[in-house]
Order: structure tokens, then sequence, then C-alpha cells
């Protein structure tokens, strides 16, 4: 019997995420939304593209939850964008409650699934998934990381004349501005990267990647990202799902790690079939464990708001 994974909201990131999850056959899809027809209509145009890509998954769009029963792993992307006039807290508030619904309902027909929170801001949307599910630390993970290394390499391979596949490297830390790639971990093909690129070069990349979200957005004006974000999401899928206990950045609820207990923070997480399965506590010099602290105070400072108003 094939896997079935829920995704939580058909938006640009939702209806993307299902459809590298189809074209790949990694599980069969439910795509829901609150929006009648919506889901209904991007699953059907899924459904339809997979004779052409050679998959035999089936996608199903709907808006009932108990559609959504049994699945392996849900995955939440519905929530607001920030709007001119609305504060950080306003958007923090919007969308824990979004998170608390959607999650409460897809629990109670999935209790054994695995989370993966894509919704922002995500390190806290994570503490309220996790709040919401009770679910332990292993099977509630948010997706920012690998998105985030993912621009790193992107923008390092370019500056390199190199091949992406060459560059491995590592962003940990809050989704943000207080993200922390870490250049002493990063390398093309074994070579330090900065045996390759001057280090005011890295110092440029490490603000692009910094900036990587806000700079899609400047673009396309009236939305934001969503071919990278879902394809980070479905690297997660597959990893879990096939059992691959890939190492990838993630947001794990920390449990005397770095530190730190009790808050969602990006770090290197090997996942597989019971979803986290190790955390990995890489040395940090003093710089880069001042820049981790000070990510992980910021998003302590959110959930603080979010324990003060009931989530």
């Amino acid at each position: 019997m094939r896997k079935k994974v829920t995704v939580i909201g058909a938006g640009n990131v939702g209806a993307s995420c299902a459809v590298r999850i189809a074209d790949k056959q990694l599980a069969d899809v439910t795509l829901i939304d609150i929006v009648e027809g919506v889901p209904q209509g991007k699953a059907l145009d899924i459904l339809e593209a997979c004779p052409m890509e050679a998959s035999d998954v089936q996608v199903v769009g709907t808006n009932d939850y108990e559609d959504t029963a049994n699945s392996d792993l849900v995955v939440m992307t519905a929530g607001f964008p920030r709007k001119p006039g609305m504060s950080r807290d306003d958007l923090l508030l919007k969308n824990a409650s979004i998170v608390k619904s959607c999650i409460g309902s897809a629990v109670k027909y999935s209790p054994n699934a695995i989370l993966i929170i894509v919704s922002n801001p995500l390190d806290a949307m994570c503490h309220v998934a996790y709040e919401t599910s009770g679910f332990s630390r292993n099977r509630v993970i948010g997706m920012a990381g690998v998105l985030d290394t993912a621009r790193f390499r992107t923008f390092l391979a370019q500056a390199a004349g190199v091949s992406v596949e060459n560059v491995v490297a590592m962003v940990l830390g809050g989704h943000g501005d207080t993200m922390v790639p870490l250049v002493r971990y990063t390398s093309v093909a074994g070579i330090p990267v900065d045996q390759i690129l001057p280090r005011e070069q890295l110092d440029a990349i490490i603000q692009r990647t910094r900036d990587g979200g806000a700079e899609i957005v400047g673009h396309l004006k009236t939305g934001s990202a969503y071919y990278a974000p879902s394809s980070s999401v479905v690297e997660m899928v597959g990893a879990i799902l096939k059992d691959k206990r890939k190492v990838l950045p993630c947001a794990a609820r920390l449990e005397g790690e770095y530190g730190r207990n009790g808050i969602f923070v990006g770090v290197p997480c090997k996942l597989g079939a019971h979803g986290l399965e190790h955390v990995y506590e890489v040395e940090l010099d003093s710089g880069e464990m001042a820049a981790l602290d000070a990510s992980a105070d910021a998003v302590e400072e959110l959930v603080s708001v979010l324990v003060q108003n009931g989530y």
C-alpha cells in the first residue's frame, strides 16, 4: 500500500508540494483547503498530469478533514502573508490561530502522522503545532534550513562557477534575518569554501541568503517564493517516507542540545521513518555560538508572545 501525505493549504506552496510528491510517486496526496473548489480543481489537474509523468499515485482535493484520515505525513502550508500595516505580532497570532485549528483537525484523523510545518513565522508555528498535537518531538519538524541551505548553495555555486552538487553547506538557526550560515562547515567537493572565495564575497553571499525570501518578494510584488520552498519540503518528505536517514538542517525542538530547551531552532537533523531520529551537535566557535544564541533568543521572544496569548 502506498503512503499517504496530506498537504494543508492549496496555495502556491501547497499545490507545488502536491505536484512534486505526485511526480516523484512518493505517496498518494490529499490536498485540503477552506476555499471550496480550489483544492478539488488543483488536485484533479495534478492527477491528470500523472500519465505524462508515469505516476500512478492518487491525488484528491477536499474541504473535509475526514478525507485526510490515516495520513503518514501532514504538511502544513496554510497561513496569511504579512500585509501593509500588520505588525509582526498580528501576523504571529493570526497564523497561530490557523495552525492550531488545522493541526487540531488533522491529528484527529491521523493520530500517527508526522508533521512538517512550513507556515510562517516558521519556528514559532512549530511550537503551536507541537503544543496542539501533543506529539513527541520526533513527529513535529519545521522546514526552513533546507530552503535556506539551498539558497546558500545556489549563490556559492554561481560565485565559484561549479556544480551545485559539489557544494556542501549548512545553515542553522531561525528562519529569517538571524539564520546562521556556517562557512567553516561549507565546502566545494571537499575543499573549504574560504579557500575558493574571498571573505568579502562570502559575507555578501551570506547576506543575500538571509535576504533570499525578500529578494523574491521584491521581484514578484504580490507574492512570495514557492518553487524552492516546495522542493525543500519534498526533500524532507522523501527522506522520511523512504527511511533514508538523511541529515538535513530542519527546525527541531531542542531538549538540551546547544544549551536550549523547549524551543524550535534550525539544527542538523537525521530524518527517517520515525521522523526526527537524531539532532547533531556540531562544534561551534564563539562567534558561531553567539549567532546561534541570538537566533534562538529571537525565537524565544516570539514563543513568549504566543504563550501570553494562550498558545
